[in-house]
């Protein structure tokens, strides 16, 4: 554990670069090329037993078309179809979404572990769903009457962090795919930009409605594609919603079948907007009970401020959710200690949670349960590969 406080203080203290990077993209001033270079990921605390591991999740549902969980809304008879047929592209692991970000998963693998046992048969699968033909009959379907709120904002989030991926990654590969997904990707952030001009609360549950974290995601794309309307849409979002809020009720947390936390996403995205003696401030007020040490060792009383969610049924897709939050939860604290000023004695508690949190979950992404297995090692590879700390 050691070793990754040290390593993640490291990431802390050199933030200085990443945020003039943001800041200069903000004002249009950093090149794309820049953008792209800071963008290159590291693999962080993946290994290559783990990397190949998550490749086989994703691997084994990116097309397998049943079981499948779809939310759609029929017209018709006409639209009583099969769901590779109704959206061509992304039609496995259950559920749209899950598809989306399987397919983000393995762009993220094969950019880190190019010569990987995976990666050859990764490009096949990912050559086969992003064709033109398949994009734009994902295009057609949300363009389909009835369906403003599909996969919103949960699924386009994670369609733009996978157009993320792979605007960031020079490879000849990469850019066919893009290119592919573009319209689909255009059509995703005209969705979100209208959707957030017009929202008028925040969205604070722990599932897949929950705006703060999809924020995160998308505030990720809008940096690396230099998109200053949709940061300026988040930015005014955060501000309406998130900026005064105090005192984030944490022991309420969490529900029987959360997998994302409402208060530390919150702060996730909080800490990509503003500048971190800013964020202090305002996390001392929105989350004032986690720990401070001076000596980087906490009491025992202090290390159980915040302990990870206990899973009781792998079987039962609900309940398999506190998986995903324990991983979740993982990523948002060492996000919060990244955005912190590295002198700030919160980070040690926050990083050591973090890794308790990621030693309660990481084990169980072993694919033993589809119910899991299909998306589960998703929130794997976002931890393990420090996706949120590089956008």
């Amino acid at each position: 554990m050691k070793h990754r406080i040290l390593r993640a203080a490291s990431v802390a203290a050199s933030r200085g670069r990443v945020v003039s990077l943001t800041a200069l993209a903000a004002l249009g001033l950093a090149s794309s090329g820049a953008l792209a270079a800071a963008a290159a990921p590291a693999a962080g605390a993946l290994s290559a037993d783990a990397a190949a591991r998550f490749a086989a999740l994703a691997l084994k549902c990116l097309h397998q078309e049943y079981p499948n969980h779809i939310s759609h809304t029929l017209n018709s008879a006409a639209d009583a179809r099969a769901p590779h047929e109704l959206t061509p592209a992304f039609y496995g692991c259950l559920d749209w979404h899950s598809d989306v970000h399987g397919h983000w998963l393995l762009v993220r693998l094969i950019r880190l572990f190019p010569d990987g046992p995976f990666a050859t048969e990764a490009r096949t699968e990912l050559s086969r769903s992003f064709t033109p033909e398949n994009i734009a009959g994902e295009v057609a379907y949300l363009r389909g009457s009835g369906r403003a709120s599909f996969e919103r904002p949960y699924g386009l989030a994670w369609l733009l962090q996978l157009a993320a991926e792979l605007h960031g990654w020079d490879d000849g590969y990469a850019r066919l795919w893009s290119a592919a997904l573009a319209p689909l990707e255009g059509e995703a952030v005209a969705r979100l930009e209208s959707w957030l001009a017009k929202l008028h609360y925040p969205i604070r549950i722990g599932e897949h409605d929950q705006t703060a974290f999809s924020f995160g995601l998308i505030w990720d794309w809008a940096v690396l594609t230099g998109d200053a309307r949709m940061r300026a849409l988040l930015s005014d979002a955060a501000q309406r919603f998130y900026l005064h809020d105090r005192n984030c009720p944490l022991a309420y947390e969490p529900s029987g079948e959360d997998f994302l936390s409402p208060c530390l996403a919150e702060a996730d995205f909080m800490r990509r907007v503003l500048a971190p003696p800013a964020f202090a401030r305002w996390l001392s007020e929105f989350l004032p009970q986690i720990p401070r040490s001076r000596s980087g060792k906490l009491s025992a009383a202090a290390a159980r401020w915040l302990t990870p969610g206990v899973v009781t049924d792998r079987a039962d897709p609900k309940l398999a959710h506190i998986d995903g939050l324990n991983l979740s939860r993982a990523w948002m604290l060492e996000g919060i200690a990244h955005g912190l000023p590295p002198q700030d004695r919160r980070i040690a508690a926050l990083l050591a949670t973090a890794a308790e949190h990621a030693r309660a979950a990481l084990p169980a992404v072993s694919g033993e349960h589809y119910e899991g297995g299909h998306w589960l090692g998703t929130y794997a590879m976002y931890l393990t590969s420090e996706a949120g700390l590089q956008p």
